[in-house]
């Protein structure tokens, strides 16, 4: 199996508590998730704390958002670590982390790397052969990261 590490970094000029905030509480993903406006219609599910370890969101959607869950299992100022869970188009089981450094602004702005682990198995590994998934995926954490970039500065 195949495993993968994808990483997209950003620096955002806000102080490191609010990028923290925005990630850290999943009902704020709406605001910057490159994947929230793939449906219109998407089913969102929260359970757990409102933010933090324990947070739990799970979302059902179309074809383009598919179905998942994710867990925030780690959550500190510098680090958000979540439980990603596919279900559909098929099931896959990822790591991802954000890292969140002050960066020299006199702690005003932040560094944010976004990373995601996992090994490419079934149907997943099959699609990775044929594509490019750190640039497919890539494309998104860009867009994310901007997203989340405009929502922190704003």
């Amino acid at each position: 199996m195949a495993e993968f590490t994808y990483v997209r970094e950003m620096d955002i000029d806000a102080d490191p508590a609010r990028v923290h905030a925005l990630i850290n509480d999943f009902r704020n993903w709406q605001q910057w998730s490159p994947w929230e406006d793939l449906d219109p219609d998407l089913q969102r599910e929260y359970s757990g704390p409102a933010q933090g370890v324990g947070s739990h969101y799970a979302w059902r959607g179309n074809k383009k958002a598919g179905e998942g869950a994710m867990e925030i299992t780690e959550s500190n100022p510098a680090r958000i670590d979540i439980k990603l869970s596919f279900l559909k188009p098929w099931k896959a089981r990822n790591d991802v982390s954000f890292a969140i450094e002050p960066t020299g602004n006199g702690g005003a702005g932040s560094h944010v790397a976004w990373r995601m682990t996992g090994e490419n198995k079934g149907m997943a590994a099959v699609f990775a052969r044929m594509f490019n998934m750190d640039k497919m995926l890539g494309k998104d954490f860009e867009k994310g990261l901007a997203r989340l970039k405009s929502a922190a500065e704003s």
